[in-house]
């Protein structure tokens, strides 16, 4: 149980590393470099388009005081698609499509929502800190700068025994 990271990983580049071998000898080794690099711009792209509406998403459902769970979801996918389309190979890039496919997100927002829980604050409600609103006005500004004995450094106290 201790050795199935390690073999996972060790699987994952040797089909990663076939398939890599298989579509070169089938292309050519420049066209398929020029398909890895092609199918990372095109991933990044569609990402970043797809990230827009998800975040214009969220937002609304927050506006209309609605959880944004799913998005959360969505988005969680979208990273990890732009994640594997970026990571050069066939079968990162294959993963990371199916993680674009609508169907596949909906499949893991089904999955995973029982799993999540938002806490989202009262509508207009600030943090949860020790804040206190307020106004306040300062009253002895000039009676302050009218004593002369406030100024003392000599140890003896002021005449004025009112509280400050």
């Amino acid at each position: 149980m201790r050795w199935l990271p390690l073999l996972l990983i060790f699987l994952f580049v040797y089909i990663e590393v076939s398939i890599f071998i298989r579509v070169a000898e089938v292309l050519g080794v420049a066209l398929t470099l020029l398909l890895v690099v092609l199918t990372s711009c095109i991933g990044i792209s569609m990402v970043r388009n797809q990230g827009v509406k998800n975040i214009m998403l969220m937002q609304q459902r927050l506006q209309a005081g609605e959880s944004p769970a799913a998005e959360l979801v969505k988005s969680v996918s979208l990273i990890l698609a732009g994640f594997l389309l970026v990571v050069p190979g066939f079968f990162t890039d294959f993963l990371g499509l199916l993680l674009l496919l609508p169907p596949v997100q909906k499949h893991l927002t089904l999955k995973l929502m029982p799993h999540l829980q938002i806490w989202r604050g009262r509508p207009g409600t600030g943090g949860q800190g020790n804040v206190f609103e307020g106004e306040f006005q300062r009253k002895d500004e000039h009676e302050r700068l009218d004593k002369s004995d406030d100024d003392r450094h000599d140890g003896t106290p002021p005449n004025d025994s009112s509280p400050r």
